[in-house]
């Protein structure tokens, strides 16, 4: 039997329960792997709190790194033994447990410069740093970012890699503890949004001309300060909604604050297409792999902790990257 964290109505962490699963044999396509280390993320919450509907009974979690144990007919370039790691969203749904059986598409082989850990902490973090810095504008060396969060997980990873390309990054935290950290990890200045205000000191930090793009992870309650970051003809990335979905506006709003761009991309229309999810990787797992780019994992949980895990993400209590340890 393995251990598999469910949950049988949308809610509060409370409502996630730690149980027994039969996990069987792989069918045609899929393949049983026995996880190592298991991804937290910030969408997860979007899972059990319902805002991210699916049926329940439900498993939770999408991204998890471990061992290949058995494949199914027709599967090809995996076999048992190999070292995978993975991330997804509803396709790979169900990944706080000990063991499952699963669609081999989205298992991605784990370089050998990579741990069981670091891949778990990464995966989907790393995918999202390198869609957003590689595909979403062509940035030049020199350039200015917002980057909110900047002491969380993908911030850290963006953060870093920003650097490596010459940007200039501005972060915004919430605390001096979380300003130190951004700082180490390459930005070049933060902003603590309880005290002050952001889209002001932006402006004082850039002569009054605004950043070219603004990743933006909270929404609701930064939504206006990043419109008020930019510079003209600048891009708003609205990349997540930890405080809430961003307010309707009306487009009128981005002619008038100086003919802005707003996207919100999702990490699954980014690696949907095989090449270009093996070339996103190469590039992340290559830099972390060499050692240019740290992945720091400060929170570790058990899957029995998985509804204080919850709260700590909630509660912003966290920094980096946080796994649950199998």
């Amino acid at each position: 039997m393995a251990k598999a964290v469910r949950f049988h109505a949308a809610g509060g962490p409370e409502v996630l329960r730690l149980e027994q699963v039969e996990v069987g044999d792989p069918g045609p396509g899929q393949v049983r792997v026995r996880h190592v280390a298991v991804g937290l993320n910030y969408a997860d919450t979007y899972f059990r709190n319902g805002t991210y509907p699916v049926p329940t009974p439900s498993g939770i979690g999408v991204e998890a790194s471990g061992v290949v144990t058995a494949v199914g007919d027709g599967v090809q370039g995996l076999a048992p033994g190999d070292r995978v790691t993975y991330t997804g969203f509803v396709n790979t749904l169900g990944a706080y447990c000990t063991e499952r059986v699963m669609a081999a598409a989205p298992l991605i082989k784990l370089p050998d410069t990579i741990a069981f850990e670091t891949a778990a902490a990464m995966t989907m973090r790393g995918l999202t740093s390198a869609y957003l810095l590689r595909r979403i504008y062509d940035f030049k060396p020199g350039q200015t970012i917002l980057l909110h969060a900047a002491a969380g997980g993908v911030g850290l990873i963006v953060s870093q890699w920003a650097k490596l390309l010459g940007l200039n990054v501005i972060g915004t935290v919430g605390s001096a503890a979380k300003a130190e950290i951004a700082l180490a990890h390459g930005c070049a200045h933060t902003i603590d949004y309880s005290r002050e205000d952001v889209a002001s000191r932006v402006r004082e930090l850039t002569g009054g001309e605004g950043v070219h793009v603004v990743f933006d992870s909270v929404g609701k309650d930064t939504f206006m300060g990043s419109v008020d970051s930019l510079r003209r003809r600048g891009l708003l990335v609205c990349v997540g909604t930890a405080s809430g979905p961003v307010p309707p506006f009306d487009p009128i709003l981005l002619a008038q604050k100086g003919s802005l761009f707003v996207t919100r991309p999702a990490l699954a229309d980014y690696i949907a297409d095989p090449a270009e999810k093996a070339a996103l990787a190469d590039e992340v797992f290559g830099l972390v792999g060499a050692g240019k780019i740290r992945i720091e994992i400060n929170q570790r949980y058990t899957l029995e902790d998985a509804v204080q895990a919850h709260r700590d993400l909630e509660a912003r209590k966290t920094t980096g990257s946080s796994i649950f340890v199998i």
